[in-house]
């Protein structure tokens, strides 16, 4: 966005042509047989990493436009319809192609053409009306009308006009963007009903965990005490049950510990990607550039790297790993592994298609040097200092050499049965949000109400904590202390409700077709459910960690 002198040259860039129920199926807007403008020379364009990630394929139009000069209807070129250029267009249009453009960074819609009742005939649309407001010596409004109707007969010359008019215009340049904005989507009442929701589980939950501890560590402390007094003959025949059954095996190592404390690394590292991007949004408005969502997210995963070496590899070490050169790799890698795998897939498809969402070579080398060069360093130093500053075992009970032999329990209080159950209440913390940022995502909706998504995280984070409390507190009084991959999985099952619910979402609530779109919607959604997965494992392992140490902390043992 720049200040504009008069009679500057303002450049309108064609971006892409593409289905309008496929947001994401997008192609170069002249892989359509539209002509081109006569003007040539250009200032030149420079793409992110962000949006060559994001299929922007800015090209040239031709247009010459410039700094508050007006343009009456002027015909800039000719399209010698023949009949391959017909049918592409018919195809366009059966398929309600749209096209965008920009202008100073501000988006511009417009649709090709279109079809009469009956669907015999065709119509491009061949005049573009362009109406510029400026405030000063900026741009801060564009509006484009579609005129000129023209049917398509093969063999005919078809011309296509513009015309620019300025006016001038009362918008802020700072609030230029908020036509685009929806407040009466985002705002709605629903929206603020399902946060108050949220909220009132939340209280509801830190309620009954608190009610859990207070009541039976109570009385189980009380009984503890008691104990002291008797003698061995009275003690002996005392009900010893529950969770204090099995304090010598509690702090035992989880099962595969180079897997669990990857996760539980990549976990960490996943919220505070989250926590920090969505504050970087809420001050910095992301949305008004292009791919500078995704930009800033890849920035702050990578400087974020040492956190996952040292949640990671201090919790490998202190469950007695002895690979951690291999668990550092493991837990670098695991999720920027999982996202260009399904990039690549989809980028095959993509390519098949000739789409502008194929990434190109030389962005896929800048990321693999992301991976290499700036995630693996900070890994490395995150695990190194999570080893020496927090890696020695100093669990409040001794583990026992023998592991106990694990009791028959009620069917309800089999681990499986307290993962699948465990992720229904977090769920329901976050489906409604689900919504906004899905459309926001997949139809033509621009995201900006940071501080809802701000609030769902910091109650999806307290839900999935409590929960996985309760949860813990019950399969220990069952005598059953595989607690660590208990508590990450009942948390991490939120993923599989919300992949089951854009199933839902795609059937129901959007009108997309074809491989292409299918596998890109299914591809990202998995990738998606698994990031928030692994953080909800990683936030409620947190959590019962610091609740099961607390609890042992005080149990008197011989």
């Amino acid at each position: 966005p720049a200040e504009y002198t008069d009679k500057e040259e303002v450049v309108l860039w064609m971006n892409t042509v593409g289905p309008y129920h496929n947001r994401q199926e997008t192609y170069k807007y002249f892989s359509l047989p539209f002509c081109a403008g006569s003007k040539k020379t250009i200032s030149h364009y420079h793409e992110t990493l962000g949006e060559a990630l994001q299929g922007v394929e800015l090209e040239f139009s031709g247009l010459d436009i410039k700094f508050k000069d007006e343009v009456m209807q002027t015909t800039y070129c000719e399209i010698d319809l023949d009949k391959a250029k017909k049918d592409a267009f018919v195809y366009a249009i059966k398929n309600h192609y749209w096209y965008q453009m920009y202008i100073d960074d501000l988006p511009i819609w417009g649709i090709v053409g279109e079809a009469d009742e009956n669907g015999d005939d065709h119509y491009l649309w061949t005049y573009k009306k362009l109406e510029i407001g400026f405030n000063g010596n900026r741009i801060v409004d564009v509006n484009l009308t579609s005129e000129g109707k023209v049917k398509l007969v093969p063999n005919t010359k078809i011309p296509m006009s513009y015309s620019v008019k300025w006016k001038k215009s009362d918008v802020k340049f700072e609030d230029r963007f908020d036509k685009y904005l929806d407040p009466s989507f985002f705002q709605h009442r629903i929206h603020w009903f399902s946060i108050f929701n949220s909220f009132m589980m939340v209280i509801f939950l830190v309620g009954l965990v608190s009610m859990i501890l207070m009541r039976t560590l109570r009385k189980d402390y009380a009984r503890y005490s008691k104990e002291e007094e008797m003698d061995d003959m009275d003690r002996d025949l005392g009900d010893e049950y529950g969770w204090k059954q099995v304090h010598g095996d509690v702090f035992r190592p989880s099962s595969h510990p180079l897997i669990f404390s990857s996760l539980i690394g990549s976990g960490c590292q996943i919220f505070s990607v989250s926590l920090i991007v969505i504050i970087v949004a809420m001050v910095e408005d992301l949305y008004t550039e292009r791919g500078s969502m995704l930009s800033t997210a890849i920035f702050v995963y990578a400087a974020t790297s040492p956190v996952n070496g040292y949640f990671g590899g201090s919790l490998y070490a202190k469950q007695g790993g002895r690979r951690w050169i291999k668990q550092m790799f493991i837990g670098a890698f695991m999720i920027p592994a999982m996202v260009c795998g399904t990039a690549f897939f989809i980028n095959f498809i993509a390519i098949y298609y000739h789409a502008s969402r194929a990434i190109p070579f030389g962005t896929m080398v800048a990321v693999c040097c992301i991976c290499f060069f700036v995630i693996l360093p900070l890994n490395l130093v995150g695990t190194i200092l999570g080893r020496n500053l927090s890696g020695q075992p100093n669990f409040p009970c001794r583990v026992n050499a023998v592991p106990r032999p694990i009791p028959e329990k009620k069917w309800f209080m089999e681990p499986a049965v307290i993962v699948c159950l465990g992720g229904i209440l977090p769920f329901g913390s976050i489906f409604i949000e689900m919504y906004f940022i899905f459309t926001s995502f997949w139809a033509y909706k621009i995201y900006y109400v940071y501080g809802f998504m701000m609030l769902v995280l910091v109650i999806l984070c307290i839900v999935t904590v409590c929960v996985t409390i309760v949860c813990t507190y019950f399969l220990l009084n069952a005598e059953d202390y595989r607690w660590q991959w208990t508590s990450f999985l009942s948390a991490a099952s939120t993923a599989v409700y919300v992949y089951m619910y854009s199933f839902y979402y795609y059937f129901f609530k959007t009108k997309m077709y074809g491989l292409f779109q299918t596998s890109f919607y299914f591809g990202y959604m998995a990738v998606f459910s698994t990031a928030l997965g692994i953080m909800c494992g990683a936030v409620g392992y947190m959590g019962t960690s610091a609740f099961v140490r607390k609890i042992y902390t005080n149990v008197k043992i011989d």
